[in-house]
């Protein structure tokens, strides 16, 4: 049986360089959070009370 590529197996160099376009952009305007915030956020799922990330950081930050 041939394999038949999917359509994420399908590398579109115009839609990657929009998307490292937009994510420079994001980074340029401040628009990200570090690794370890995120890691801190993400030990709390499954646990009771866990609030959606931007919920999460503005509670932890109060």
């Amino acid at each position: 049986m041939k394999h038949e590529p999917g359509i994420f197996e399908q590398p579109d160099p115009d839609v990657e360089a929009a998307a490292i376009a937009r994510a420079r952009a994001d980074i340029a305007a401040g628009r990200y959070h570090d690794h370890a915030v995120v890691a801190e956020w993400l030990k709390t799922w499954g646990k009771p009370g866990r609030l959606p990330f931007r919920e999460w950081l503005a509670a932890r930050d109060a």
